[in-house]
């Protein structure tokens, strides 16, 4: 009798970096509270995380990110008493922040280790167990469209019940620079059974144009080639998750890369990009009534 597939309820989120790219703005607060408009970056993730089914939401912080646990706990009464005392125009604002805490279950986890994303993930293996997860960034998302990238990876690996990689197509010459890429044989259309991974190859030497980002689904056996990885490192060297993925791959294990249908990727952990992130999302913004798009048109550029 086959071994039933275990349903995926828990998700991870690195989130210890110090966000160097934002000083001295993320001197104290954290890069993953930046507002686009008027909710932080992150919450976009979780949001995300919490309408695929995710019950459990691991995030891996540091010292310096105590904001992050402040946002999705219980409002303090002062500002309860606050927006009570706003009368029915602030109610929906109430109800807002008291929504946050009652998404999921929130773990917070302290990162310690050598650098790389790799790190997260072994700091994190006991409260994981033998489950398969998701992982995914807390600066970047791609929105997708009837189906969220979420619910489209969990849909490839109940068909298929192995680790994928979240996928985009690379559409600049700039993007074989930035992001790993994965190559190997089509399954059908936005699906590759991979046999390589390289992480910024260049256009000339990319195996594909799928860039791997964003989130994944990850079985628990990864834990084991993490270790695997971090022995192999020599001193001064970073853990990649990249590094446990191709010790999968070698092995035989089954990695596929899924090109998320319908959707846009938002990275939002650059100057550029998160400001072209707030302008797209701040048009659609239903409590600005086009007015800030107005405003933009007024400028003379």
């Amino acid at each position: 009798m086959m071994p039933m597939m275990k349903k995926i309820r828990k998700a991870v989120i690195p989130a210890a970096g110090f966000g160097t790219r934002f000083l001295p703005q993320t001197k104290a607060m954290p890069k993953e509270m930046l507002p686009i408009v008027d909710k932080p970056v992150i919450q976009y993730v979780v949001e995300e995380l919490i309408e695929a089914g995710i019950e459990d939401i691991i995030i891996v912080t540091g010292y310096h990110k105590r904001t992050i646990e402040d946002h999705f706990d219980r409002p303090s009464m002062e500002l309860i008493e606050n927006l009570r005392m706003g009368g029915p125009k602030k109610i929906p604002l109430l109800q807002a922040i008291e929504r946050i805490s009652d998404m999921a279950n929130f773990v917070y986890v302290r990162q310690k280790g050598p650098y790389g994303n790799g790190t997260p993930l072994l700091n994190v293996r006991k409260v994981i167990g033998d489950e398969p997860f998701i992982y995914t960034w807390s600066d970047d998302f791609i929105q997708a469209k009837p189906k969220s990238r979420f619910r489209q990876l969990l849909e490839v690996y109940e068909e298929f019940e192995c680790s994928i990689l979240a996928s985009i197509r690379a559409t600049r010459d700039e993007d074989y620079d930035r992001y790993g890429f994965a190559g190997g044989k089509e399954i059908r259309t936005g699906l590759i059974d991979v046999d390589v991974i390289v992480e910024k190859p260049g256009k000339q030497h990319a195996p594909s144009n799928l860039a791997n980002v964003s989130g994944f689904i990850f079985t628990p056996d990864i834990f084991d080639y993490l270790d695997q990885a971090l022995a192999n490192l020599r001193e001064g060297e970073e853990l990649y998750y990249n590094n446990a993925l191709k010790l999968m791959l070698d092995d035989g294990k089954r990695v596929l890369a899924c090109e998320i249908q319908n959707g846009k990727y938002y990275d939002t952990g650059n100057k550029l990009e998160y400001l072209k992130t707030v302008v797209e999302f701040a048009l659609e913004h239903k409590e600005l009534n086009g007015e800030f798009r107005t405003y933009l048109k007024s400028l003379s550029i």
